[in-house]
């Protein structure tokens, strides 16, 4: 497995991570049994991933923890709590962060974790996080039960990474999780030249997700962005990104993707989430693939180098 320092924190860490939310939520959002998603966590680590992100939210916390039992000490883990509900919404107290921290370690079973994130901040809570809910989790930093402090964006919601512009200079975090992928490149000047300079770690979300797994989620996507005068014309046809295949060292569209992710400057661990064992090692040799041929990447930066308003979900 080919591992990365995570910035500041000098953890070294698997280049793929496991994804434990998403749709699949280690395949408990298909259907699949607690048992299922141990198995799925485990033979990650056997695989050599040992970067594994969950959150309470997920519901994958317990499942992590009993894949890890034994072996927390080849694992770095990643979980969240949610700032609130919304700028006009409750938001979240200090002690309702350290009750939801509590839960969080019997849930995984351990006494500390990696990395702690605030949740799917959005720029109009980024205040209240720094007044209220950073110097709490500074506190349990000190106590010993957070090692790293991280930060996570609504992608979805803030496809520029408006919360990122903001929380960047201040310099809070040692870890953020941004979503990066071919369809909207604009962390690239936006996020990492911030996070390169400040030696903050990233992780990478939404690399591929439905536009560049389903043909049909795809071609719906570009004939908005045609629409809208963003891309060019020409990506309205019915295998816009036929090219991208079709380049003799290219195994598929979805490699192509991770490909892109992974050898970014500033991108750290790339983001892999699933709930098939077949398909976790498929994305795993996806991520270990070399960088893409110049002459595709350059082609995907011509057609969406300016693209910002999609999140490819």
């Amino acid at each position: 497995m080919q591992t990365v320092r995570l910035g500041r924190t000098g953890l070294e860490v698997s280049a793929a991570g496991l994804g434990c939310g998403g749709h699949s939520r280690l395949g408990t959002g298909t259907g699949h049994d607690e048992n299922h998603a141990v198995r799925i966590v485990q033979r990650a680590m056997d695989l050599g991933i040992n970067f594994i992100d969950t959150a309470r939210v997920y519901g994958t916390e317990p499942a992590v923890g009993k894949a890890i039992r034994g072996r927390r000490d080849q694992v770095v883990i990643s979980t969240k709590v949610g700032p609130g509900f919304g700028a006009d919404g409750v938001l979240l107290t200090p002690e309702g962060l350290t009750e939801n921290l509590e839960k969080s370690l019997r849930a995984l079973g351990t006494d500390y974790v990696d990395v702690y994130h605030l949740h799917g901040v959005r720029p109009a809570q980024y205040r209240h996080c720094v007044e209220f809910l950073v110097p709490e989790m500074r506190r349990q930093q000190g106590a010993g039960k957070i090692r790293f402090l991280g930060a996570t964006e609504t992608f979805i919601r803030d496809p520029q990474h408006r919360l990122f512009q903001q929380a960047l200079p201040d310099d809070h975090f040692d870890v953020i999780m941004v979503g990066f992928s071919m369809l909207n490149p604009s962390a690239r000047e936006r996020v990492f030249a911030q996070t390169l300079e400040k030696d903050v770690g990233t992780l990478i979300m939404f690399a591929v997700r439905r536009a560049l797994s389903r043909p049909e989620a795809l071609r719906e996507l570009l004939a908005g962005l045609v629409d809208e005068g963003v891309v060019d014309a020409s990506l309205s046809s019915d295998d816009p990104l036929g090219f991208v295949a079709a380049h003799p060292d290219v195994e598929s569209l979805v490699q192509a993707a991770y490909r892109f992710c992974r050898h970014e400057p500033g991108a750290h661990v790339i983001l892999s989430g699933t709930g098939n064992v077949a398909h976790l090692e498929a994305n795993v040799a996806h991520i270990q693939a070399p960088k893409l041929p110049d002459e595709v990447a350059d082609q995907l930066e011509a057609l969406f180098g300016s693209v910002d308003s999609v999140s490819g979900n």
